[in-house]
């Protein structure tokens, strides 16, 4: 069972940026999906960032409201998918969640990081 769980988060003020770090307990190679959601106090959690492997290679999809200015990366010898932030704002405020899923369809989930933007 594959496992994950998230570095990095804080506080930052409006305009700055922040790494998220996902540490995924086995090879990437293993995974048919990575990426990071988010929950916002009162609302669902969402799509922030999500990788898809393929035949053809690398999928990715961003959420609207974050593209142009989140980007999500994968280091395969490390383990990790990473999440950059930048030009944040206040409505990116949430507890951001670290997400996998194996070839088996079993998904994991880390336990979140909380990123508040002031501003």
């Amino acid at each position: 069972q594959v496992e994950v769980v998230e570095l990095g988060g804080g506080l930052v003020e409006a305009g700055k940026s922040l790494r998220l770090s996902c540490v995924v307990s086995e090879s990437l190679f293993r995974l048919s999906a990575m990426g990071w959601y988010r929950q916002a106090p009162g609302k669902q959690r969402e799509m922030v960032a999500l990788i898809t492997t393929g035949d053809g290679g690398d999928t990715v999809n961003y959420a609207d409201s974050v593209k142009e200015r989140f980007t999500i990366s994968r280091d395969n010898p490390k383990n990790t998918v990473d999440l950059q932030l930048n030009s944040l704002k206040p409505d990116d405020t949430a507890v951001y969640y670290c997400y996998a899923r194996d070839y088996y369809f079993k998904n994991a989930w880390g336990p979140g990081t909380q990123v508040t933007v002031s501003g």
